[in-house]
C-alpha cells in the first residue's frame, strides 16, 4: 500500500490520482530530502562503527574471567532495556544548554567558559544523536558478540599460547574469523535499526536544528502525517527501502563467499 501510495497525491482526506514518479522527482530535488539522506547515511555509518567497536571490546571484557561477572552483564543491558523515549527524554536534559550536567561539569573544572549548545548546533546535535544512539545499540552487540565468544573452543587459545601467539595474533586468527558469521548478522540488524530509527530523533531533536538532523524516517512522517501530504511522505519512506536491501545483500554475499554454514575449506 505504501509503494502504491508513492504513486498518488493522496492527502489526508482526499483520494490521491495515480501521478506516476511525480513524487520521487519532488524529492530528489528537495534540498531538504538530499540533506536527509546524507545525515542518515552518515548517522547509520559512524553510529554503526562506534557500536561495533565498542560492543566488542566489551564483549571480550565480559568474557574474561570477572568478578560479579553476572550482575555487570545485566548493567550493560540497562541501556537496551529502558524504552527508547525515556533514553531520548534522558538524553534531552543532559543536553539542555542551560542545565547540562556536561556543560556543568566542565564549567567546574574550568575547561569551558559557557554551555555548550549541543541540540541548538548543527554537528554538535548530529553528534548528540549519534552518541545516544551508541549508548542504547552498545548492548545488543556486546550479549549477541559475548554469546558467539563463548562458543569458540578453548583448546584453541591453549594451543595458540603453546605455539607462543600474542591475544592480538589470537584475535585476529582465532577471535574475529569464528566471529565473523555473527558479526554478519548482528551488525545488519544494526545497520536496519539504525537507519530506520525514530523515536531517538523525534523526541530529541524532532529533526532539528533547521532539519540537520532529519532521518529519512521522520522526514517521511513529518510529510505524511504532520504535513498530511500522504503521496510525498509514502515516496520518501519507499526510497528508504534500496539502502535496507543494500545493507542486507552485503550481508548475505559476505557469509555465502565465507560458506560457513557449507563447511568448505577455510582458504576459499
Amino acid at each position: 500500500l505504501g509503494i502504491w501510495l508513492s504513486f498518488t497525491e493522496t492527502k489526508i482526506g482526499q483520494p490521491g490520482h495515480f501521478v506516476g514518479l511525480e513524487n520521487y522527482g519532488w524529492i530528489i530535488d528537495d534540498p531538504k530530502f538530499q540533506t536527509a539522506v546524507f545525515f542518515t547515511i552518515f548517522y547509520t555509518v559512524v553510529a554503526s562503527v562506534f557500536k561495533f567497536a565498542v560492543g566488542l571490546y566489551l564483549a571480550i571484557l565480559l568474557n574474561e574471567k570477572l568478578p560479579f561477572k553476572a550482575i555487570i552483564r545485566a548493567i550493560v543491558l540497562i541501556p537496551f532495556i529502558v524504552p527508547t523515549v525515556l533514553s531520548a527524554i534522558a538524553f534531552w536534559w543532559i543536553f539542555d544548554p542551560q542545565f547540562s550536567v556536561i556543560s556543568w561539569s566542565l564549567k567546574k573544572t574550568g575547561l569551558i567558559t559557557e554551555n555548550i549548545n549541543f541540540l541548538g548546533d548543527v554537528w554538535n546535535s548530529r553528534f548528540s544523536v549519534i552518541f545516544a544512539n551508541v549508548w542504547r545499540g552498545v548492548p545488543f552487540i556486546a550479549i549477541s558478540l559475548l554469546a558467539g565468544l563463548q562458543t569458540v573452543p578453548p583448546s584453541l587459545y591453549e594451543a595458540a599460547t603453546l605455539d607462543g601467539a600474542s591475544r592480538w595474533q589470537m584475535f585476529v586468527k582465532i577471535t574475529y574469523p569464528l566471529l565473523t558469521p555473527i558479526i554478519a548478522v548482528v551488525m545488519t540488524f544494526s545497520v536496519l535499526f539504525t537507519f530506520t530509527d525514530f523515536q531517538l530523533i523525534k523526541v530529541l531533536t524532532n529533526g532539528g536544528p533547521a532539519g540537520a538532523t532529519e532521518l529519512m524516517a521522520t522526514m517521511s512522517y513529518n510529510t505524511a502525517i504532520l504535513g498530511g501530504r500522504i503521496g510525498e511522505g509514502s515516496a520518501i519512506s519507499t526510497a528508504m527501502v534500496p539502502f535496507l536491501l543494500a545493507a542486507i545483500m552485503v550481508s548475505w554475499f559476505g557469509l555465502q563467499r565465507r560458506k560457513w554454514q557449507a563447511g568448505s575449506d577455510s582458504n576459499d
